[in-house]
Order: structure tokens, then sequence, then C-alpha cells
């Protein structure tokens, strides 16, 4: 019995220290995005995008209003709802979480689902890292290849929303016409490259966002590229920027298959001061 005790007492010790180490790696790598803000932006004239396709014009003079300096690193905190299951059972969870968005830097989200079974963590563009009872590993992974490509396509498509500013066009960043009302833009960061289309209403707001995302979201778990996107709504004004607060999103959209496993309700999106 003492010697269980023991093994279980340095099985515990070990989970504790992963997952300080873990929660250390979180805030470093939280505060080296905060300090990619840019510390003198320009501000947003509509002359910036003049020779953009029109549905891109207007996507951009609606979501940055003229004067705005053009801050691209975001705090987004959330609320909603997260799916722990499959499309024929989703098993929605109540979901909790906060979010630093510095495309095409990186991201860190922090979630919690404080549900029968609490789970905990945290997915950025180099892990993700989930645990039960705030100790026990159920998820934990990245590192490679697949994973941050994989990341990539969400906080590309994620910037389209919460940080307009980082979608300007530039050596990195082209913007090409779809028809009347969509447009593609292809961001491309050191050797990772992703193409998101967008949907816009008559004003511009961001109807919808999709792409082919690189996931193993199937029941053979092989990376591949398969269709994501979602719906956006509930447009508000924050620093200047037309933000969209509620979002939902999902694998195999436009298709029969399509999965919203992600519901979030935005409750205040900031835009820290470099360094804070």
């Amino acid at each position: 019995m003492v010697s269980i005790l023991l093994i279980l007492g340095f099985v515990l010790f070990a989970l504790a220290v992963l997952r300080v180490w873990d929660e250390r790696a979180d805030r470093l790598e939280w505060t080296r995005l905060a300090a990619s803000q840019p510390t003198k932006p320009a501000v947003y004239e509509r002359v910036m995008v003049a020779d953009l396709p029109e549905p891109a014009q207007r996507y951009f003079n609606f979501a940055i209003k003229p004067g705005t300096p053009l801050l691209s690193v975001a705090e987004i905190d959330m609320k909603g709802e997260f799916s722990l299951g499959t499309r024929d059972k989703p098993n929605y969870q109540a979901m909790d979480a906060r979010q630093i968005l510095a495309a095409p830097t990186g991201f860190v989200w922090k979630l919690k689902m404080p549900g029968v079974v609490p789970v905990a963590g945290s997915d950025t563009g180099s892990w993700t890292r989930f645990r039960i009872f705030g100790l026990i590993p159920v998820v934990h992974m990245g590192g490679d290849t697949d994973h941050a490509r994989a990341a990539y396509g969400r906080y590309v498509a994620e910037a389209l929303f919460w940080t307009p500013a980082a979608l300007l066009p530039g050596p990195d960043v082209v913007w090409e016409a779809l028809d009347e009302d969509s447009a593609r833009v292809t961001v491309n960061h050191n050797e990772l490259s992703q193409a998101v289309d967008i949907k816009v209403d008559a004003e511009g707001r961001l109807v919808l966002v999709h792409f082919m995302r690189w996931t193993n979201a199937n029941p053979e778990k092989i990376h591949r590229l398969q269709p994501f996107g979602g719906y956006l709504s509930d447009f508000r004004e924050v620093e200047g920027f037309r933000i969209p607060f509620d979002v939902e999103a999902g694998n195999m959209f436009g298709t029969e298959e399509y999965f919203p496993f992600f519901k979030a309700k935005v409750t205040a999106v900031r835009f820290p001061a470099p360094g804070s």
C-alpha cells in the first residue's frame, strides 16, 4: 500500500509539474505575440484598398473606419458552446475562452469547459494541450508541420473578422475577385500559405468565411485538405473596427456534412498596447 501511494504521489507531482510548465509556455507565447503589436501604426485610409477587387474594398471600408490606427493584434474574450462529439452526437459543452490573435505570426486560445468532467487547456500554432480535472492530459500534441499548417489556416481566417488590419494588401497578402460579392485572400508567412474566401453583404459585412483547411478531422484520422468555414453576425464597433461578436464555424462547410462544433459569443475585444 505504501508503494502504491508513493507511485500515485509521484505521478500526481509529475502531472502538476507538466501543467505548470505548459502554463508557463502559454504565458510566454502570449507575451511574445502581444509584443508584435505595431508601436506606431498608420491610420486607415480608403485609398489603401483602392486597387483591390470591389468586394474586398467593401469589406475593408466596413470593417475599418477611416482614421483608425491599424492595430493588428487583438485579445478576444468569448463564451458559447464547443462540441466534444460528432455531427450525429455533438455533445456540446459550455465554454469560456480567451485568445490573443496576431496573424500571421500566431495565436493562443485558452479554453475552459466547466462540465461534469471539466476540461481546460490551450491551442496555439505550436501545440494543442487539454486536461480533465485540471491535471490529467487528454490531448497533448503539436510541434510538427501538420499541426502548424492546420493552425495557420485557423488564425488567418480568424484575422478576417477580428483583426482586419492584418489582412491589408502587401507583399505577403494578395487579394483577388471571385464574384460581385466574394473575394479571396492568400496570406504567406515563412513556409506557410493559406487562401481564404469571403462573402460580404451590400454594406461590406462578412456574411461567411470559408477555405480548404489541412486537418485530420475525418474518420480515417488522415491529414488532408477539407472544407472549413462559418457564419458571422452581430457586428459591433471596437476602437474603430467593426467586429462580429457571434461566430459559428466547423468542418465540411458548404456540404451536407457541415458540423458547427464551435459556437462563440464574444464578450470583449481589446487591442493591447505593445508590451502590455
